[in-house]
C-alpha cells in the first residue's frame, strides 16, 4: 500500500507535547482575561509549540460559530450576544504576553449584519492602542461577500488580511457547503485591489483533492493577488468531522512549495504540520523581505 494513503497515522504528524516552561504561563494569561483562542477551540496540533512560544491565535466574537463546515472542530449553534469589553481584552493580553505579531480570527457571526467586522475593527484598534509597534494579522471569514463589512476590517489598517479558501472548489459542497470557492477569491482580490493590503490564505490537502486542482487553486489565488499560502495535512478534530482520506508525505509538501514560489507567491509554507497562522511572524518577514 502506498504510504501516503495509509489509514494510520504517520510519524510526520506526531507534534511534540510540552505542557511546561511557557506553556502554563500563556493559559493562565488566556483564562485571566476569558479569551479564547483557535488553538484550543479548534484542537491546533501546534498549540504546545506556539503557547512555549509566548503566542496564540485569538478567537474573538465567542466560541460558537453559525457555519457547520465539515473540517472544523469549533462548536455550531446559536452564538451568545456580542462582548463589547472583549477588543480591550484581547489588546491587554497582547501586552502581557508582549507579543511582536498577533493573528486574531473569529467564528462565522452569519447573524450579524456586519458579520462581526466592527469587532474586528474594535480589537485592531484597541491593541494599536496598547501595543503600537505589533504587527496585527486578521484572519477573517468571507462575511457573505460584504463589500462594506470588508471595508470597515480594512480601513483599521491591519498588516495582513487573511482569508482561507481551506480546500479545492470541487470539495466546497462537502467541506464548506454554506461557502462559495469564488466569493472567497473576491474577498481575497477585493482586498488587495483597493487596500494594498498584504493577502494571505490557507488549504488543508487529504481530502479527496487532486494534485492539479491543488495546483489550479494557487494558480486562481496568485490571479487575485494573494501574496502569502499556507499549505497543510487536514488532520480531522474529531470523529464527526469530515474523514481524511489522504496523508501526504513531506517531499510533497517540499514541491507545492516549490511550485507556489514559481507562481510569484511572495511567501509559501507548506509541510504536514502548517496552519495558516503557524510562524505567522515569519511568514510575514519572508514575504517583506526582512
Amino acid at each position: 500500500m502506498n504510504f501516503c494513503m495509509q489509514k494510520r497515522r504517520p510519524p510526520w504528524l506526531k507534534a511534540r507535547v510540552n505542557l511546561g516552561g511557557d506553556f502554563a504561563e500563556v493559559e493562565q494569561i488566556l483564562h485571566k482575561w476569558s479569551l479564547n483562542t483557535v488553538c484550543r477551540e479548534a484542537v491546533c496540533p501546534n498549540i504546545s509549540e506556539c503557547y512555549n512560544r509566548r503566542t496564540a491565535t485569538f478567537l474573538i466574537l465567542g466560541d460558537v460559530c453559525t457555519r457547520k463546515c465539515g473540517f472544523c472542530g469549533v462548536k455550531k449553534g446559536n452564538p451568545r450576544p456580542l462582548d463589547f469589553k472583549e477588543p480591550e481584552r484581547v489588546a491587554q493580553a497582547v501586552k502581557e504576553l508582549r507579543l511582536h505579531h498577533v493573528v486574531i480570527t473569529s467564528v462565522t457571526r452569519d447573524d450579524l449584519p456586519d458579520g462581526g467586522a466592527g469587532c474586528f475593527a474594535r480589537t485592531i484598534g484597541a491593541i494599536r492602542r496598547y501595543n503600537p509597534d505589533t504587527i496585527v494579522e486578521v484572519l477573517i471569514p468571507d462575511l457573505k461577500g460584504s463589500q462594506k463589512a470588508l471595508s470597515i476590517i480594512c480601513d483599521a489598517s491591519p498588516h495582513i488580511v487573511g482569508h482561507n479558501v481551506e480546500t479545492v472548489p470541487r470539495l466546497y459542497p462537502q467541506v464548506r457547503s454554506q461557502a462559495e470557492y469564488r466569493q472567497s477569491l473576491v474577498v481575497l482580490g477585493t482586498i488587495k485591489g483597493f487596500y494594498s493590503i498584504i493577502t494571505k490564505s490557507g488549504l488543508m490537502v487529504g481530502l479527496g483533492e487532486e494534485k492539479e486542482e491543488i495546483l489550479t487553486t494557487m494558480f486562481e489565488l496568485r490571479s487575485v493577488g494573494c501574496d502569502i499560502l499556507t499549505i497543510g495535512q487536514y488532520l480531522s478534530p474529531k470523529k464527526q468531522c469530515f474523514p481524511i482520506k489522504r496523508y501526504y508525505h513531506p517531499q510533497e509538501f517540499e514541491e507545492f512549495a516549490r511550485e507556489g514560489k514559481e507562481r510569484g507567491f511572495k511567501w509559501i509554507e507548506a509541510g504536514p504540520l502548517v496552519r495558516s497562522s503557524f510562524h505567522a511572524h515569519e511568514q510575514w518577514e519572508k514575504a517583506c523581505g526582512l
